[in-house]
């Protein structure tokens, strides 16, 4: 017995999932062992496994995700840093946030990307992730503690939080981040932790 998925996606997306000459589609084909159907009309992606072993349900929910990320509207380079094990995708629906009114939607989303996209590219550096803002969702790229933190500045931003308290929260956390990696390593090498 195989396993298979489908997911439906928007249309405009799914010339991303393929790629050019189906270069992406293949790419994520080989490297998690399965057949991925596209029916470009519907949006529909059908994602299969190639045997029967239950471990390739692992290779299957890798590839789910890959599809889901460029959906969400992460390039296929982006989204292939989900290849790596330690990293998963998590989306937020920011309607969650603002309900159904289109006017905070646009608001919100306009708050979390900023002018010429400063805000997005700031959170991402300060935490290491990758963001896509798409439809009314945002998607997260990254390790679990990069999710947890994106997560955090994404909730305060669309709190109503200015941008500079949201990258003083980040930038303390990371400078806490970097005095206790500092001090594990000085443990590991039987160095005495120098305090300033």
């Amino acid at each position: 017995m195989s396993y298979q998925r489908t997911l439906r996606i928007q249309k405009e997306r799914i010339g991303a999932i393929i790629g050019k000459k189906g270069s992406i589609k293949e790419e994520i084909e080989n490297k998690c062992n399965i057949d991925i159907e596209v029916d470009s009309e519907y949006g529909d992606v059908m994602l299969k496994s190639r045997n029967t072993n239950p471990l390739d349900i692992l290779d299957l929910n890798k590839a789910l995700e890959i599809v889901m990320a460029i959906s969400k509207g992460f390039s296929p380079e982006r989204a292939f840093n989900l290849f790596n094990e330690e990293n998963s995708l998590e989306i937020i629906d920011l309607r969650y946030y603002v309900g159904k009114s289109s006017n905070s939607l646009s608001r919100v989303k306009s708050r979390l990307i900023g002018e010429k996209g400063k805000s997005r590219r700031t959170i991402e550096e300060l935490t290491g992730s990758y963001i896509s803002i798409y439809g009314h969702n945002v998607a997260i790229i990254g390790s679990p503690d990069q999710i947890t933190l994106t997560t955090e500045a994404i909730t305060r931003i669309c709190s109503g939080r200015s941008h500079k308290n949201v990258y003083n929260f980040l930038q303390e956390i990371r400078r806490k981040a970097k005095i206790e990696k500092m001090k594990l390593w000085e443990e590991s090498n039987n160095i005495p932790f120098m305090r300033e």
